[in-house]
């Protein structure tokens, strides 16, 4: 399945696994942030991100999160619908992921579940989101991240400054994202906010094909706050440059920080 926006990531911590930690800032229950995706002067879809739930079960605080990801009606060659579901836990880690793809009228779904214990993923694929044509194993050194759970990861340590490598279970395949987490600030502009955000900006390069196309360098800018909100992300994709802004968001006691004049 392809990955959601790469505004994500972080250190891979060798042969260790998941373990209990203090809930990340980057988790809030109820938290509800809506993307628009621009190529030029065309927009071409959203994407809806969301934490839906918090659950605390043994050994750790589990959250359900979601992200759809649609292109606008009417949009030229591009008819593009997927939805993303991830278990995380409080240290951030992904412990079960879905991602169901839309095409034409046919939806189609590849299922992980993490077995860190054993150090091993089951992955299933399959069509009409129940049939399963496909089931396979592979073995896991360490914690792993899915698609959607890097797009936290990336948040909980944008300001950790250092460089990279994060192993993520990618369309059925382990690949790796390059981030150099610089901590450099901006002052960043979008139109849902009549002010310059103050944020951190990040940059990296990803060795594998996602979603709209993803492919190769990309950077982006969190909030500079406890929240870290992903602002913006600009990428590099199969049709060009892309731009990824926020532009509707729900989170308790957030606001977006001003930068200073």
């Amino acid at each position: 399945m392809p990955v959601l926006w790469l505004v994500l990531l972080l250190t891979f911590p060798g042969s260790t696994w998941a373990q209990p930690s203090a809930p990340s800032n980057a988790l809030q229950e109820g938290e509800d942030l809506i993307y628009n995706v621009r190529y030029g002067p065309f927009n071409l879809g959203s994407v809806h991100i969301r934490t839906l739930q918090r659950k605390i079960s043994s050994p750790y605080v589990e959250y359900y999160c979601r992200a759809n990801i649609d292109s606008y009606p009417k949009v030229p060659f591009v008819d593009l619908h997927a939805t993303f579901d991830s278990e995380i836990d409080s240290a951030v880690y992904s412990h079960h992921f879905v991602g169901k793809l839309k095409q034409d009228d046919f939806w189609s779904f590849a299922r992980y579940t993490f077995d860190y214990k054993h150090k091993m993923a089951l992955i299933e694929k399959g069509d009409r989101d129940t049939n399963i044509t496909k089931r396979d194993t592979m073995t896991i050194d360490g914690v792993i991240q899915d698609g959607l759970s890097l797009f936290f990861y990336a948040r909980d340590q944008l300001f950790s400054k250092k460089q990279t490598v994060i192993p993520t279970l990618i369309n059925e395949q382990r690949v790796l994202t390059r981030i150099d987490f610089s901590g450099k600030r901006d002052a960043v502009e979008i139109d849902a906010v009549d002010y310059p955000i103050d944020a951190v900006g990040f940059d990296g390069i990803a060795d594998f094909v996602g979603i709209f196309g993803l492919s190769g360098d990309f950077e982006g800018w969190f909030s500079n706050d406890d929240a870290r909100v992903p602002i913006m992300a600009k990428m590099k994709v199969l049709v060009g440059n892309v731009t990824i802004e926020l532009m509707q968001w729900k989170r308790s006691g957030w606001v977006p920080p001003r930068a200073k004049e």
